[in-house]
């Protein structure tokens, strides 16, 4: 009777793989990092996703949670069809509390102009006030900016430093005389 092929083949060892790379590229593919920092203190490692998600009261699925209605042609009791799907029991109500408090909190507009922008629009507004196409003329003007293009960037600029084109307004107006 034949052997079965390579039963008695010795197994050789691959020095070529990095076996401690593959444990961790293993386990950062089964356990990936949970970046919302509260879903990541409620979460359960023993738990499954789905478990985990119900008891926070969240949707692991949301064509499950909010199905959507199929319209039907003939008018057949459809209450008596519907089935009731099972209500879930939320255990860590505070998690979907937090997320919600999270979401109602404005954004924080983080955007900035660079130095040389600032400069640039201050520039042009102080040689020209709000002529956009002797703006667009100035020598000045290295990138050959149209006046639509400059009045973006000025605007721009008093859209994200409001504080500081305030200043820079009323720094251009001409002293109030004083009557004495």
């Amino acid at each position: 009777m034949p052997k079965a092929k390579k039963s008695g083949k010795r197994k050789n060892f691959d020095y070529s793989l990095d076996r401690k790379k593959l444990k961790k590229k293993f386990i950062k593919k089964y356990n990936p990092r949970i970046e919302n920092p509260q879903i990541r203190n409620a979460w359960d490692d023993k738990k499954s996703m789905t478990r985990n998600l119900q008891e926070m009261g969240l949707a692991f699925d949301p064509n499950r949670t909010l199905p959507i209605k199929k319209q039907r042609l003939l008018g057949v009791a459809r209450e008596a069809r519907e089935t009731k799907a099972p209500t879930n029991i939320v255990t860590k109500p505070y998690v979907v509390n937090q997320l919600e408090e999270e979401a109602g909190r404005p954004e924080k507009d983080s955007k900035t102009l660079s130095s040389d922008l600032i400069e640039y629009a201050q520039y042009m507004i102080r040689e020209h006030n709000d002529n956009y196409k002797e703006m667009a003329r100035d020598e000045k003007n290295y990138y050959q900016d149209t006046p639509k293009q400059i009045k973006r960037k000025i605007n721009e600029y008093k859209r994200c430093h409001q504080e500081h084109y305030n200043a820079f307004i009323s720094s251009l107006a001409p002293p109030q005389p004083t009557d004495q």
